[in-house]
């Protein structure tokens, strides 16, 4: 009786946008390679990738099957079995984060109405948090198994850089909860498409401040890059790994940097809503595919701006990065909180 209670129909459009999702995220996590070395090429005047592919656009499935070519060593007095669960657990964690975001409203197929949002629970923010702290022991874990006391220590600077941020960066988020009043992403994006345009941005840009700090300090991302400094550590918590294990923390850290853009968009810059454009005129198909296109832009540029840090701005000393999370962001980011509650009371009339 329960097997006949199933909405097969719900449940075959969750497992194509899954698969759509986690294909696509790879898919962007890819290219997303190429570009940074695309971008660094342009900063420092000169032609980069050029060489796979007309303009060098194979180059990422060159570096893939080079990953995947590559001889798979096992240190001998490694620990066999966590050494391949942190790559596993650090990629699994970072492609969970996509199951919250709303990339658009929805879209009428076959005769039914597809959302297009893995899913829509009332806690997406709480979600994120708990699956972004997971990837923590995917470093922890590769860096320890090892057994190597480089790799360990990057490992325990990766898990204190991340513990130390995160506390700002949900701090930071208490404001923008207070004036939406839920932890659900969707909810938050369509609160902003009300207000006719005018997104969170404008009522909380010392929030967006301290949440992007972050979320360079959350993606391991110079000048937060202390878990991988390669003239202090020689590669960071990855350095025994090589062949794909290697390429899934490569690829961990490119689809967090994507989600980080993708969770700042919705927060802050009204997620797939277009400015001045009023999607209820629209057929839904259409405004589906405008709001996914409009996301899609502003995560660009978001990683557009991750990659022109990383060529721009020096790496901090670990003491500096340290003080900066704690003695800085967490007090601004309390500042900010209590501003916005006097705000708010003051607006209700209290």
């Amino acid at each position: 009786m329960t097997l006949l209670a199933i909405d097969w129909g719900l449940l075959i459009e969750k497992l194509v946008l899954i698969a759509v999702v986690v294909f696509g995220s790879l898919g962007i996590a890819l290219y997303t390679t190429f570009a940074e070395r695309k971008v660094a090429a342009v900063l420092q005047d000169r032609p980069g990738p050029n060489r796979a592919g007309p303009f060098g656009l194979l180059q990422p499935f060159a570096d893939g099957l080079k990953l995947i070519m590559k001889e798979e060593i096992i240190p001998n007095t490694s620990n066999r079995v966590l050494f391949i669960l942190g790559p596993g657990l650090a990629m699994t964690a970072a492609l969970m984060t996509c199951a919250v975001i709303p990339w658009s409203s929805h879209v009428e197929m076959f005769g039914r109405k597809i959302e297009l949002q893995i899913a829509d629970i009332n806690i997406g923010i709480l979600y994120i948090f708990g699956v972004v702290s997971m990837g923590v022991y995917g470093i922890m874990i590769g860096g320890w198994a090892s057994n190597n006391k480089f790799s360990l220590m990057a490992a325990l600077r990766g898990a204190s850089q991340a513990i130390s941020y995160e506390l700002a960066m949900g701090l930071s988020l208490i404001a923008v909860l207070m004036l939406s009043g839920s932890l659900s992403l969707k909810t938050i994006v369509e609160e902003q498409m009300a207000q006719g345009g005018l997104w969170n941005i404008a009522y909380q840009p010392l929030g967006f401040l301290i949440f992007f700090v972050c979320a360079l300090a959350e993606c391991n991302r110079t000048p937060f890059d202390l878990p991988e400094a390669e003239n202090e550590l020689n590669f960071g918590y990855h350095q025994e790994y090589s062949s794909m294990k290697l390429g899934f923390y490569l690829f961990a850290e490119y689809v967090n940097m994507i989600m980080s853009s993708a969770v700042m968009a919705c927060l802050f810059f009204g997620g797939y809503d277009v400015p001045f454009l009023d999607e209820s005129t629209l057929a839904p198909n259409i405004a589906a595919i405008i709001g996914v296109a409009a996301l899609l832009t502003k995560i660009v540029i978001f990683i557009f701006v991750f990659m022109w840090i990383r060529w721009t701005i020096p790496r901090f000393r670990y003491d500096q990065l340290m003080n900066l999370g704690w003695k800085t962001m967490i007090p601004l980011a309390l500042v900010n909180m209590l501003i916005t509650g006097a705000a708010i009371l003051w607006k209700a009339g209290v």
